[in-house]
């Protein structure tokens, strides 16, 4: 094994690790809302640590590989690379500027909206609309930052 194998493995390791986990968000909160809605508060605030220290963290990894591979290859100039690196910067802007936040929010709705008698208000409603909206949105780029990795078109 090369230095740039192992390298690689690193890089693929930290997309898996980083954003793995997102895709199953849906499917979790679903659970949670239908068989235990009282773990909503936990649920939301689990993601925003998860988007602080395993996303984040898997973020840099994905970064810093990336960057030696595309300058050990002198490949920064391909479409394959830059749209991938675009959209790498995209998901770190919203993950601090939109999931945190609104996980955080999500998570203390829920709690007020619990505590106040167990119906989850209208407002609680709408951020998790948009945590899930936008969360779609970013599985979407994770799809395209993975095909134009894999398919290298151009």
């Amino acid at each position: 094994m090369t230095f740039y194998e192992f390298v690689l493995f690193v890089h693929i390791t930290g997309v898996v690790v980083a954003f793995g986990v997102t895709f199953a968000y849906p499917l979790m909160g679903a659970f949670v809302a239908r068989t235990d809605p009282r773990s909503l508060p936990t649920f939301h605030r689990a993601q925003a640590f998860v988007g602080r220290t395993i996303i984040s963290g898997g973020m840099l990894i994905v970064f810093v590989a990336g960057a030696y591979l595309a300058t050990d290859a002198d490949v920064w100039s391909e479409m394959w690379v830059s749209i991938p690196l675009l959209i790498l910067i995209v998901l770190g802007g919203l993950g601090g500027m939109f999931f945190g936040p609104q996980e955080t929010k999500a998570a203390e709705l829920a709690e007020r909206d619990l505590a106040a008698g167990g119906e989850l208000s209208a407002e609680y409603q709408a951020v998790a609309g948009r945590i899930a909206t936008v969360g779609k949105v970013a599985s979407l780029l994770i799809l395209v930052a993975v095909f134009f990795m894999t398919v290298k078109p151009g």
